[in-house]
């Protein structure tokens, strides 16, 4: 399977960040397998926000949930994740995943995308 995110490089603080996940080679839809969105900002480790699952349910980092929001489009192929309310510090590599849920945590990514929070 093939992830590929998309959305702007810049976003203004208090703005919502929008960013897609595209998956090409496996439907969303496929049981056992859950959707994630994972960042990374400058200097610091990896962070897991949250995560759609095959069946629809969403389950989110208690430390974003107030902001976060994670939907798919099934005719497209896609999972969508909203951060409302941005600040600088939002500003992170973000990347979408994937992993069936029967092999642990060995997961798929896709490449990243560059977010910085500027006015």
């Amino acid at each position: 399977v093939q992830l590929q995110e998309s959305g702007p490089g810049l976003v203004k603080p208090s703005q919502t960040l929008p960013l897609t996940c595209t998956v090409s080679g496996g439907s969303i839809t496929t049981r056992y397998y859950t959707w994630t969105w994972i960042r990374q900002p400058p200097g610091k480790g990896l962070e897991w926000m949250g995560a759609i699952f095959d069946s629809g349910s969403t389950y989110y980092s208690p430390s974003l949930k107030s902001r976060t929001s994670i939907s798919r489009d099934t005719a497209k192929n896609q999972f969508i994740l909203q951060l409302s309310s941005v600040t600088p510090e939002d500003t992170a590599v973000y990347y979408c995943a994937t992993r069936d849920r029967r092999e642990g945590n060995n997961y798929s990514w896709g490449q990243g995308t560059q977010v910085t929070v500027s006015s």
